[in-house]
């Protein structure tokens, strides 16, 4: 081949061109990806920002339609929540439309000058609606921006201070000695965790030493991320401050182990975030996005429906093992949402995906098992105890904390109520209104501690269903409370599970089902149904679960569970469990404080207990939820 030379074009001159065009085309390359990173960090973004990002510039959306999914599950199948709802054909789908933002001028309606805080919390005004408004939609046009989460903005939102006009203090001698002896309960746990196992996840108090196990993925002080809303709202402040530092200079995210992306939600995605709304410390709004973050990769499945271990190193995830057939569990993917939608609006970048399947759901019922690669249900088996129980829980809390914007969650709520009604709720023989399971057709009358939840749910659930009914769930809430109080006997704690058949009324007939782990769901239902009718009984009954806890469960060194609540001679677990500083003290606390000490009015607890805040007063309604 000959190579020929161009006139007028020597070989160093083509050498020079070219390295002019490299040149220009390195500083081209350079100027779009320094473009492009100031879209993803510029100082007013989060850490979520890539992860929460909405595909549109309107961050508002609704639910799209159908039927929504929530509650909770550790992973021991022992020791699991769970959740449901009911429907013919339904379409199966993580799904949220994006429509434009909506403003919220209905709560204003509620307000009275009489009842508004005259503090330095400055709620809004009860006779100023169009400023309300005003102040929602220009958050909301913030919103849209990429402005960020102004904590100033939410405080003036809320109805009533969060800690009330004076912390929620009875005005009678002896709710408020009952009062004290709870938050002595609390302090003297939290002495001992610190004492004994400070760091670790939860405390041995037998033998005085801590315990880590094997679901929070290499998380650490699980029971300090519990407390820190139980130890603020109760006023130990040196406890609480305690628990902050910890956090501030001692929980590393960058753990490599697998953890249940459930209990990883509720328990520090919830504590973390319920410390933040309550307290405003920047600390625990970072640690939580951060957090949120490394959860994301578990709803990397075909359907979007999230596996229920993650390895929050690699994000690996996938089910357990002793799931069936590789599911997902009903409980544990639908506890999700409440945590998420307040993810998305502290990032203020939401994430949405959407996933449909069409399938059948028996007899308008949820079974507790769902394949995360075909959509479809593995098993027919369903309880609003265990393995379901958070599911529906979370269905009537999505609607009271969109401030009852969201009609597709309180549709499914009221469907599923309806189905299991017509299914599961039933009657002993000496008079017991209690909620059975179901196994494939066939009803096993037997109802777990965790189902006792309901009672609550119920209640919460009554003023928003049809006009006719609402007596109706009160009398239902009522009477599944007063089952579970029956259960407790004679040790006044209650057993993990009960039955009513052979003979049997509201007691555990195995073995294997008379163990308590110092649970909270019978208390949790007293705490509501006191504020709901204020009948002096539920404060009395609360009492007796004290009195028994003192007795029964206290020990030299904390609180631990017991192995069987008939025996004569206690045998004690070694276990004072986190929920038990997070859920058990904290509602037994609130049953003897006044209705303004976190009023249901400004916040919903997640079912770990931790209160969020409506959405009344944010620039936009993110819904991030499981429609079925």
């Amino acid at each position: 081949m000959v190579f020929r030379k161009l006139p007028g074009v020597s070989a160093s001159g083509m050498g020079l061109r070219l390295s002019q065009k490299f040149v220009f085309l390195l500083f081209l390359s350079g100027l779009v990806t320094l473009c492009f990173g100031a879209l993803f960090f510029l100082p007013d973004t989060m850490r979520l920002k890539r992860i929460f990002l909405s595909k549109n510039e309107n961050p508002a959306v609704t639910v799209g339609s159908d039927n929504v999914l929530s509650k909770k599950v550790p992973g021991d199948p022992e020791h699991q929540r769970a959740g449901l709802k009911g429907g013919e054909g339904a379409t199966v789908k993580l799904k949220v439309s994006r429509k434009p933002s909506v403003t919220h001028g209905a709560r204003t309606v509620e307000r009275s000058v009489g009842s508004r805080a005259q503090d330095e919390w400055s709620p809004a005004k009860a006779h100023e609606p169009a400023a309300r408004d005003e102040r929602v939609t220009s958050a909301a046009q913030n919103g849209q921006r990429g402005s960020a989460y102004s904590y100033e903005t939410f405080k003036k939102c809320l109805l009533k201070p969060p800690l009330g006009k004076n912390k929620g203090t009875p005005s009678d001698s002896e709710t408020l000695q009952r009062r004290e002896k709870v938050k002595e309960m609390m302090k003297f746990a939290w002495d001992n965790y610190k004492r004994y196992a400070w760091g670790k996840n939860e405390l041995r108090p037998l033998t005085k030493n801590g315990h880590i196990g094997n679901m929070f993925g290499g998380l650490r002080g699980a029971s300090i991320v519990d407390s820190l809303d139980t130890l603020y709202i109760m006023g130990l402040m040196e406890e609480y401050e305690e628990a902050k530092e910890w956090i501030q200079d001692n929980l590393d995210l960058n753990s490599n182990g697998e953890a249940s992306l459930f209990e990883v939600n509720i328990r520090y995605v919830g504590g973390l975030l319920s410390a933040y709304y309550l307290t405003g410390a920047e600390i625990f709004k970072q640690k939580v996005l951060e957090l949120g973050e490394k959860l994301l990769p578990a709803f990397n499945t075909p359907t979007g429906i999230p596996r229920g271990v993650i390895n929050l190193g690699s994000g690996t995830s996938w089910s357990w093992g002793w799931a069936s057939a590789g599911s997902s569990i009903l409980a544990e993917f639908g506890t999700l949402h409440l945590e998420f939608v307040h993810l998305s609006e502290l990032s203020r970048n939401p994430l949405f995906t959407e996933k449909r399947n069409k399938i059948e759901k028996p007899h308008g019922l949820y079974p507790n098992f769902l394949s995360p690669v075909s959509g479809n249900w593995v098993q027919h088996h369903v309880s609003i105890g265990g393995l379901g129980d958070s599911f529906y829980e979370y269905l009537i809390k999505s609607f009271l904390m969109s401030d009852k914007m969201d009609q597709e969650a309180q549709k499914m709520y009221y469907s599923a109520m309806e189905a299991i009604e017509a299914n599961l709720v039933q009657k002993s023989p000496g008079g017991l209104t209690y909620v059975a399971e179901w196994r494939g057709g066939i009803l096993d009358h037997k109802m777990g501690h965790l189902a006792c939840f309901s009672g609550g749910m119920i209640g919460i659930g009554a003023d928003d269903g049809p006009a006719e009914q609402k007596q109706h769930y009160l009398d239902l809430a009522a009477e599944i409370t007063h089952t579970c109080h029956e259960s407790y006997s004679p040790t006044k704690l209650g057993p993990e599970a009960f039955r009513f058949d052979a003979g049997a009324e509201a007691t555990a007939t195995r073995l294997s089902d008379r163990y308590y782990i110092l649970r909270p769901e019978v208390i949790e239902s007293y705490m509501y149904m006191w504020r709901l009718t204020h009948d002096p009984k539920y404060r009395e009954w609360g009492w007796e679960a004290v009195e028994a806890l003192e007795k029964h469960c206290r020990v030299e060194a904390g609180f631990s569970g017991i192995r069987d609540v008939y025996a004569s001679t206690v045998s004690h677990d070694n276990m004072q469990q986190s929920f038990f500083l997070s859920e058990t003290l904290k509602y037994l606390y609130l049953l003897f404080s006044n209705d303004d000490l976190l009023p249901l009015d400004d916040w919903v607890f997640n079912t770990e207990a931790h209160p969020l805040p409506l959405l009344s007063c944010k620039g936009s309604l993110h819904i991030y939820i499981y429609t079925l």
